[in-house]
């Protein structure tokens, strides 16, 4: 069986012209039916929208952000959003098609996610909010090398932007890797 890392990924910037393919990717990869394809849904714990185009649109317009979009054979299969926030960059939005999932492409991509931040911004963290609740999916992102902060956030109960909560102990928690520079002569992927 080829895994969903043996075909070439191109890795680029997203642009107005992918919004609504972006939106349509993180929705199904977290929302609805479509999402239960892969293991990243939160269809059990929120309904809605996670994104929408205005929210899409205004990380790839933001100057200090970037929506890294990655192709497979032409086609969009995953996203992430990185933001310069100082000393650390943040990493949000991070989709992958769901028929996708489980076949090491999120692995590839966070690696490559990190590899950049810390070559066009020189940052020494990388910081994301998850779900609390979310045990999976923490355990996922402990074993890239993110430690648990204890840190929460809550979850924006009433704005529906963000999703409808169906139940009421929602909250964020940040998570935390240290970045090391590469070492010289290290590889990069085709951007």
């Amino acid at each position: 069986m080829e895994s969903a890392t043996d075909t070439a990924l191109t890795f680029r910037d997203a642009t107005d012209a992918d919004v609504d393919a972006l939106v349509a990717l993180i929705e199904s990869a977290y929302r609805g039916d479509s999402s239960r394809a892969g293991w990243t849904t939160e269809a059990d714990i929120l309904r809605g929208q996670r994104t929408d185009p205005e929210g899409v649109l205004e990380v790839v317009k933001s100057p200090d952000s970037r929506l890294l979009t990655v192709e497979r054979e032409g086609r969009i299969v995953a996203c992430c959003q990185l933001e310069h926030r100082g000393a650390h960059a943040y990493f949000g939005m991070f989709a992958v098609s769901p028929t996708l999932q489980g076949a090491g492409l999120g692995r590839t991509i966070i690696a490559e996610a990190e590899r950049q931040a810390v070559e066009t911004w020189g940052v020494h963290e990388m910081h994301m909010t998850v779900i609390s609740v979310r045990q999976d999916l923490i355990a996922w992102y402990e074993r890239r090398g993110y430690r648990r902060t204890g840190r929460m956030t809550p979850f924006p109960y009433g704005d529906e932007r963000f999703g409808i909560p169906q139940r009421d102990d929602l909250q964020f928690e940040l998570l935390v890797k240290e970045l090391s520079r590469p070492s010289p002569g290290t590889g990069s992927v085709t951007r």
